[in-house]
């Protein structure tokens, strides 16, 4: 494992990547014997000095759910990630591109819980009564470790590559529709580019947040009632550059638009 030094030094990478929207070497390039335990004790580093600097958590971003963004990726394992109140945008949105260092779009459910979720052998039951509603959501990714040869520890280091949050307006109880079959249709500019439906999140979307909860538990922690919970795509990942428009249908569950400027 890293020493504490180490660890303290690419937490400070990342931080000043992230201010000057730029992009650092690749961690295991550097440290090839660090671990995912390793990434994550980054990651924690970085989050407590947001949280210090006056950030506000608002839930947590899981990864790499899907067959298609594990074979984008060549990442075969979900991860997770923070989000701040100050990533997170309303449909129709004009978003500066220059807020980060790449941008990346991808199609995924968000839930929100109404009551705490936590390990171990947290269920998919369990998690469908902790949430109070879903709601289409499309992250941004945005990565702050060069993308080639990028490994899961890489990722999970750069909080998860997570940039961004376009929330759509349309709630749903889980009760009142059958999320597996929840379509996403994305478009760039009027053309469609990638479609998919929320099954291929781990057989249903809900399913993230039962691992997320029995992850926490693992670090003696749980999801909090509040918090939102980003699901994982069930798209791959969509490049997307200044001037762009971006819109994803959702069928029963609204769209969500937004433009990159």
């Amino acid at each position: 494992m890293l020493h504490p030094d180490d660890i303290a030094k690419i937490a400070a990478e990342l931080a000043e990547a992230d201010r000057a929207h730029a992009v650092i070497p690749r961690i295991t390039a550097r440290y090839p014997d660090a671990t995912v335990e390793d990434s994550y004790a980054i990651q924690g580093v970085w989050r407590d000095q947001n949280l210090a600097a006056g950030r506000t958590l608002v839930g947590r971003k899981i990864g790499l759910t899907s067959k298609a963004m594990q074979q984008a990726t060549g990442i075969s394992e979900p991860d997770y990630g923070v989000m701040f109140d100050d990533t997170v945008y309303a449909s129709g949105a004009e978003i500066p591109v220059d807020l980060f260092s790449n941008v990346r779009i991808e199609v995924e459910l968000a839930f929100v819980l109404k009551s705490p979720l936590e390990g171990p052998d947290c269920t998919l039951e369990d998690a469908l009564a902790a949430i109070d509603y879903a709601v289409p959501a499309l992250e941004i990714l945005n990565s702050h470790i060069e993308l080639e040869g990028r490994t899961i520890v890489d990722t999970i280091a750069d909080n998860a590559a997570y940039g961004g949050m376009v929330l759509g307006e349309t709630h749903k109880r889980p009760e009142e529709i059958d999320l597996r079959w929840v379509p996403g249709v994305l478009s760039r500019n009027g053309e469609i580019e990638e479609t998919g439906v929320a099954a291929g999140v781990l057989g249903h979307p809900a399913t993230g947040v039962a691992w997320l909860a029995d992850k926490f538990h693992q670090h003696g922690a749980r999801l909090e009632a509040g918090e939102i919970i980003l699901a994982g795509s069930f798209t791959r990942p969509l490049w997307v550059n200044r001037g762009d428009t971006v819109h994803c249908d959702y069928g029963p569950m609204g769209v969500i638009t937004c433009r990159f400027v």
